[in-house]
């Protein structure tokens, strides 16, 4: 096996590269792949290959790989898809490292079989993909535009991973209009191969790349995708925009790209979970990545509005709060700073007013005691046009104030509003990287951002691990189920499973007679709560399979007869195993925790409101598997029933520790029995601080046995 087969860096600093598919046709797409890479200025050798021969641009065309006597780093296949195959024996005979398939024809259009068939061979002979169905790759660290997409793509320090290659192409336009530089941009289409975590492991350590985007319509290794954001994101900032988050989204992400968009909610929870940033719009995405690759991190959260109008400072403030940012407010400190600088009649309270009456000497005048004050972390900079003030000196002014903040490495952001001088001025002041914008939203978003950034990149991931777990238990209790030839487990099973993790449930026993079931009752003292243990019966409320206070021996003669009889109702041929008798336990604080094994990112953990409402409420937070203690506390707190357990209305403050230590011991059931397709605990009965939890009701699922 080729000893580079994970040194990735020559993807992004080949040496050499080949063109399949170079041609003399201005039209085709070998034609400008090969015509970007001469004139990108890479500085490597290229070799164009063509049966034909000839020359191209005015290189010489090799008919084949094997006409090749230097070392091949990275070889672009652009040919109809029923010949890439042999393409990629070629490669593999010249012991290539890595692939970049433009060609498309794969799992898009339905064609798997063919994909793995190429993924496959390439693993075995040591070769890495990067497609297939891209447009290419670029890579300013080499001069290398591997792609056709748009010339003179403008350097700088944003990289884009990119699942859709028309959007890619059109973001180096969008960018090189922006005046955003980057550093790369990488088409990864099917992801056959080469995905995410795998760009994201180089672009981490390339200084060039100082933030990174990444468009996803589908996630196929999640688990190793988060373990690698989770690193990450902590070293640089990453903005994602993921499509797919309707159910119409998400079906036409699946045709588009041949992989499966997972559930939206899922997404968005692990993405904070692992500290990415998650834009709504390209536009804002783009717009966080530019200020967040030319501007360093605060010394510290406290935010300061400077404006001339109070109405745009309020709205500043809205911002501010929608995006996290904090506005320092010690009231007697900002007099004392900008007092000499609103000469008694605008505002010392944050937002800063200068009022309408503010010149640009006074602007600069505030805006430089700002700078200076160590108190004051950013700046949110603020003007609406004014007669006061005259609008040419505008752009210089901000230029100039800039400069300044930037130098000191404070960061500052802008927003102005007026007329066609003010306008001119934000296009002048864009095209030199200022970061200026015409929507007071649009300024703090970016701000937002960078401060989120900054809390990210201090979190602590650590994983909390439950003590005690007897997997032996675990997996008796799924094999009793895989020996009966069910996907899910019987009362008793799951009991097996709570007693695994030590979470307390109620006292139970499964009669399988009516003398048996009042025996139980009177053993485990009323009332008591009865239910059918049938494997043709999963939701047992819905069909009359569940009878509860049931206070002495009468009653429950009478609800074995009732359950017995509904059931049989709605299914005659109904096997039942008995009627399980339950302790019926004292009312609490009724919450859900769940999870399952999801597609996309493996094992995920859930927690929310309980009980019969949880369907219609769906009051619910996820985190992807394993978690930290901080994860599990934020899923508790996100939820909008949280204050419940806090206490309300004199109520006493519920015993939240107990419910954490519930989830971690779900999750770990999950993380170490992948057979567990699904589990779900509703209720968990949560009881007064210091009272505990106790699991009344437990449904487990089990995955499909894969076939060879």
């Amino acid at each position: 096996m080729n000893k580079n087969f994970s040194n990735i860096k020559y993807l992004f600093e080949p040496r050499t590269i080949a063109v399949i598919g170079a041609s003399a046709s201005p039209g085709k797409i070998g034609n400008k792949i090969v015509d970007n890479i001469i004139n990108a200025g890479y500085r490597g050798k290229v070799f164009p290959i063509n049966p034909n021969g000839g020359e191209l641009l005015g290189y010489k065309v090799y008919k084949s790989l094997h006409e090749i006597t230097d070392e091949i780093d990275v070889v672009a296949i652009a040919i109809p898809a029923k010949y890439v195959f042999q393409a990629v024996k070629d490669c593999a005979a010249k012991h290539v490292k890595f692939l970049t398939i433009i060609s498309s024809g794969f799992s898009e259009v339905g064609n798997l079989d063919g994909e793995h068939k190429i993924r496959d061979f390439a693993r075995e002979h040591g070769m890495r993909i990067l497609g297939p169905n891209i447009f290419g790759h670029y890579s300013a660290v080499s001069s290398l535009n591997a792609s056709f997409g748009p010339k003179n793509i403008k350097k700088g320090h944003v990289a884009i991973i990119t699942q859709s290659g028309a959007l890619g192409v059109a973001m180096i336009g969008k960018t090189s209009i922006q005046n955003i530089g980057l550093s790369a941009i990488i088409s990864v289409g099917n992801k056959s191969d080469l995905d995410e975590a795998d760009l994201l492991e180089y672009l981490l350590q390339q200084d060039e790349t100082r933030s990174i985007l990444m468009y996803i319509e589908g996630v196929q290794k999640g688990e190793r995708l988060v373990e690698t954001l989770k690193r990450a994101t902590k070293l640089k900032p990453i903005v994602v925009i993921k499509s797919g988050r309707s159910k119409r989204g998400a079906i036409a992400a699946a045709s588009h790209t041949g992989s499966l968009a997972g559930s939206d909610e899922i997404f968005d929870a692990i993405m904070k979970q692992c500290g990415v940033l998650r834009s709504e719009t390209i536009q804002g995405a783009l717009d966080w990545c530019k200020y967040l690759s030319n501007t360093e991190l605060p010394k510290g959260k406290n935010t300061v509005i400077i404006t001339n109008g109070g109405g745009v400072g309020v709205l500043a403030t809205d911002a501010c709060e929608k995006f996290g940012v904090h506005l320092y407010d010690d009231k007697k400190h900002l007099k004392e700073v900008f007092e000499s600088v609103t000469h008694g009649f605008g505002s010392t309270k944050n937002p800063i007013d200068l009022t309408g009456d503010a010149s640009a000497e006074e602007y600069i005048q505030a805006l430089t005691v700002a700078l200076e004050d160590d108190n004051i972390h950013s700046v949110i900079s603020l003007y609406c046009e004014t007669a006061m003030m005259n609008a040419n000196e505008l752009a210089g002014m901000i230029e100039q104030v800039y400069a300044e903040y930037k130098n000191k490495g404070k960061p500052i952001i802008f927003s102005v509003f007026g007329g066609e001088i003010t306008e001119n001025s934000i296009t002048i002041l864009s095209k030199k990287n200022v970061p200026i914008f015409r929507d007071i939203y649009e300024s703090a978003s970016p701000l937002g951002a960078l401060y989120q950034h900054l809390r990210n990149r201090n979190r602590d991931y650590r994983i909390e691990k439950t003590d005690n777990i007897n997997i032996q238990q675990i997996n008796r209790a799924v094999k009793s189920a895989r020996d009966d030839n069910r996907k899910f487990l019987l009362a008793h099973e799951g009991q097996m499973i709570l007693e695994a993790v030590g979470l307390p449930g109620p006292q139970s026993g499964v009669a399988k007679s009516i003398h048996e079931a009042v025996d139980l009752a009177e053993s485990i003292g009323y009332p008591v709560v009865m239910k059918v243990v049938s494997r043709d019966i999963l939701h047992k409320s819905d069909v009359g399979g569940v009878l509860l206070d049931l206070e002495n021996k009468s009653e429950v003669l009478d609800a074995y007869q009732t359950i017995i009889h509904n059931c049989k109702a709605f299914k005659r041929d109904a096997v039942i195993d008995g009627i399980e008798v339950v302790e019926q336990v004292r009312p609490g604080t009724e919450v859900i925790i769940g999870g399952r094994q999801d597609k996309a990112f493996g094992p995920v953990i859930m927690f929310g409101l309980g009980g019969i409402y949880v369907e219609v409420m769906k009051d619910i937070s996820f985190r992807a598997l394993p978690v930290s203690s901080r994860d599990v506390s934020l899923m508790v707190k996100e939820i909008r029933s949280y204050p419940l357990l806090l206490g309300v209305r004199g109520e006493a403050r519920k015993d939240i520790d107990q419910v954490k230590e519930a989830i971690l011991k779900v999750g770990s059931i999950l993380m170490e029995c992948r057979e567990i397709a699904d589990i779900e605990i509703n209720p968990l009965m949560v009881y007064d601080q210091a009272k505990g939890v106790k699991a009344v009701d437990i449904r487990i699922l089990l995955s499909d046995i894969e076939k060879d």
